[in-house]
């Protein structure tokens, strides 16, 4: 049904914003569109990573993903960003990689894109919603579409009802408190949905 290309683009230094950028790989499959999962480069030193077993076991677990590039976001007609906050605001690799798109911004190629955006932190107000605010601040500077999921869905709920973008709490333990994978997976499905009416009405 669907023809659109869809970036699932993400940081993740404990595993969780990856495993939330697989499901909404999964969904969007399921939807018809084809997708490229993409990791932004790392900054931290080695031996900052290699002192954290988590941290260490991610970059591990993603050796494989490609490392995200302006070519990715040309290619793309929707993406969905996956980052943790850090202090109410993205992590700062995620920062450097829209930083580094000005060229691409210049050249009018980031204009209505559609956009959504999730992500977590170690409490439920540790800043979820300040950061997915922060990251659609530069989608408007972009002239993308920003696609939230609003409470489209009571599946929302469940998740902690975040209508900006589907957000987790992640404990000590690095463990998902709430059960947000249909969130996921429905905030994916809206940004297919989303994507193909833009892409319909510029035909």
């Amino acid at each position: 049904m669907s023809n659109i290309k869809l970036a699932v683009i993400f940081y993740s230094m404990g595993g969780t914003n990856y495993q939330l950028s697989k499901w909404a790989k999964e969904e969007a499959e399921a939807a018809g569109a084809e997708v490229r999962l993409l990791k932004v480069q790392e900054l931290a030193p080695d031996s900052v990573v290699e002192a954290n077993a988590a941290w260490k076991a991610t970059v591990e677990a993603t050796k494989d993903v490609t490392v995200a590039t302006s070519d990715d976001l040309e290619w793309a007609d929707a993406i969905i960003f996956s980052v943790p906050t850090r202090f109410g605001n993205i992590a700062s690799q995620m920062k450097q990689f829209l930083d580094l798109q000005g060229g691409l911004w210049a050249n009018g190629k980031t204009v209505n894109k559609v956009v959504s955006a999730m992500t977590s932190a170690q409490n439920p107000h540790g800043g979820q919603e300040a950061t997915l605010l922060s990251l659609y601040t530069s989608m408007m500077h972009w002239g993308a579409i920003i696609a939230t999921p609003g409470y489209t869905d009571p599946v929302l709920f469940s998740a902690g009802g975040n209508p900006y973008g589907t957000s987790v709490t992640v404990d000590q333990d690095g463990k998902m408190v709430e059960d947000v994978e249909a969130a996921v997976k429905h905030q994916a499905n809206r940004t297919v949905t989303v994507a193909e009416w833009v892409k319909k009405g510029k035909q």
